[in-house]
């Protein structure tokens, strides 16, 4: 039993581990080289300072314990199960979109949503895809760092950069965002829709704000992403800000 270790020569050694400098440049597989080692005697091995037996060293007693434990339960293991609950599944849960009409009429109705959509992030790409198909244009906010939204939103509102302790402090000034962007709208346009990145930040009295912005604002609608699920969800923004339901809707649930 020989293994190649390029040119250097080490004499032979207990255990039936030879290592000779003959002229062979294939590398023996790490699995052999830890077969051949855990052969040898540990005395031997340990006491050799030839430079040659570098990669040589000897694992510790855990992990030789870890890797039989690890071949011993080999048969008992079970074996990787992929279970899939539908169709979604298969194709894509977002490639669906049997609910997108219900969606639009949805948005269209309320005006504002609070929207549930799962973490790993995609299925809401669907649904703004469809209303932009409709015709509205879009306006992506974070709520992360928005400050007050009326102000930011509705009203003339002031914005501080950072001076580094350079520069001196100034304030500058800018339009409110929304009636900016409503004033930029093509004439064919719909509406503008507002989508709130990480809505779920946002305290109560933020969010009634936004549920109440398409009263203040006709053409405005608004999606807030409130938090995640499963699969996609939504429902009307006042219901989770805590507003009371309008009276056409109580009218229609007694009904």
């Amino acid at each position: 039993m020989e293994v190649s270790v390029g040119a250097s020569s080490v004499g032979k050694m207990q255990g039936g581990l030879v290592v000779s400098s003959a002229a062979q440049t294939q590398v023996q597989s790490t699995a052999s080289r830890f077969a051949l080692v855990s052969s040898a005697p540990r005395s031997n091995l340990a006491s050799s300072n030839s430079p040659s037996l570098a990669f040589l060293r000897l694992p510790s007693e855990r992990s030789l314990r870890r890797a039989r434990s690890w071949s011993a339960s080999a048969p008992q293991r079970r074996p990787l199960q992929v279970v899939c609950g539908g169709l979604g599944d298969f194709i894509g849960g977002d490639l669906l979109g049997l609910d997108l009409d219900q969606w639009v009429g949805d948005v269209e109705k309320y005006g504002s949503i609070a929207v549930y959509a799962p973490a790993e992030g995609g299925y809401e790409g669907r649904y703004s895809t469809r209303l932009k198909s409709e015709g509205y244009h879009f306006m992506n906010i974070s709520a992360r760092g928005l400050g007050d939204p009326e102000a930011y939103l509705t009203k003339v509102h002031g914005v501080r950069p950072a001076h580094l302790g350079k520069q001196t402090i100034a304030r500058w000034y800018f339009p409110p965002e929304v009636d900016y962007r409503l004033s930029l709208l093509p004439k064919n346009c719909k509406g503008l829709v507002l989508w709130v990145l990480e809505a779920k930040v946002l305290s109560k009295s933020e969010l009634q704000f936004l549920a109440l912005l398409p009263a203040i604002r006709p053409n405005v609608k608004v999606i807030a992403e409130c938090g995640t699920w499963r699969s996609f969800k939504w429902r009307p923004l006042k219901d989770a800000a805590g507003l009371p339901a309008p009276q056409e809707a109580n009218a229609d649930a007694s009904t």
